[in-house]
């Protein structure tokens, strides 16, 4: 019995496009508090943000995510559904048995591992685009953590001569990337991003599995759309939560870049970002992310559950 289904990755594409919509401003914001500097707190983030590039702020970077995270999440539920099929199917024989606890984890740690193939490179690129605004450079160009030095006074001479953006869009970021960084450059932060991934993605399917059944009334064979989006809600915002350490390791190595290099690795970034900043600023950004968490995750998964159904009902 052939256990690949593609509907599993079209309902991903479509919920992936959804969750980006929904998302991407505080997506920005959350960059902005990781790893830039003179934010006090999420709120006077985004009223600087606001006061200084208006609403459309808070979309910058969005065509790209927009256009490579629909079919990101699309590879990462359909790897994870029919993970979940191989598995069931090795183990049980039949492909339609019910993952228990240990095979789901399995799975979402094995779609977490897969997804930083295709995912560093799209995280990279949104990051720099986020990050590339002249009037957040100017006040905020101790990017990644770092205090006033000389190269940061050369980031604001740089900034001020240039007088336009390092990108011009996604393709260019690209390319500008490959030709000075080369492929390793669009893997930059890849290692932060697994640690970040392979817990996240665990703590992402397996709590939306467990409220999902919790909510679930008896008997019920499918679970009611309001089910869905609490359920996917909460288990956004419990991943994101949980990952944020990795994830500010992670958006610093990635934005670091962009100006003079700061960071050897990841160990030097927490090293460095412990000494000059404290314990707390591996926690910079977790509320965001617990807010912003929860409408992504409870749109992804509705997006994903409701296009299920329609295609299984064709």
């Amino acid at each position: 019995m052939n256990c690949f289904h593609l509907d599993d990755f079209l309902a991903g594409w479509i919920g992936g496009a959804s969750s980006v919509i929904v998302g991407h401003p505080l997506d920005t914001v959350k960059t902005r508090l990781q790893a830039g500097k003179g934010y006090k707190n999420t709120l006077h983030c985004v009223l600087q943000i606001y006061r200084k590039e208006t609403v459309a702020g808070f979309f910058k970077g969005l065509s790209f995510p927009l256009a490579s995270i629909t079919v990101y999440n699309s590879v990462v539920f359909g790897f994870f559904n029919n993970t979940q099929r191989v598995i069931s199917k090795f183990r049980h024989g039949d492909e339609r048995q019910s993952c228990g606890m240990l095979d789901m984890t399995l799975a979402s740690m094995l779609t977490g591992l897969m997804s930083v193939g295709l995912g560093a490179p799209v995280d990279l690129v949104k990051i720099r685009l986020q990050m590339q605004t002249l009037p957040c450079l100017a006040e905020n160009l101790n990017l990644a953590g770092t205090t006033g030095n000389v190269n940061g006074n050369i980031a604001v001479r740089s900034v001020t001569l240039q007088g336009q953006p390092t990108y011009r869009g996604p393709i260019h970021c690209i390319s500008s990337i490959l030709r000075t960084e080369g492929i390793r450059g669009l893997y930059r932060g890849a290692a932060a991003m697994v640690l970040r991934d392979v817990p996240g993605y665990t703590l992402y399917f397996i709590p939306y599995a467990l409220f999902r059944r919790w909510l679930s009334p008896e008997g019920r064979s499918s679970p009611h759309p309001c089910t869905v989006w609490v359920s996917g809600g909460l288990a956004g915002s419990i991943s994101w939560v949980t990952a944020t350490p990795a994830d500010v390791v992670k958006s610093r190595l990635q934005a670091d870049a962009l100006h003079a290099r700061k960071y050897r690795g990841i160990v030097h970034c927490v090293v460095q970002s412990y000494k000059t900043e404290g314990i707390h600023v591996f926690f910079r950004g977790a509320s965001v992310n617990a807010i912003r968490g929860f409408p992504m995750s409870a749109t992804m998964f509705l997006g994903y559950e409701l296009s299920l159904q329609f295609f299984r009902g064709l």
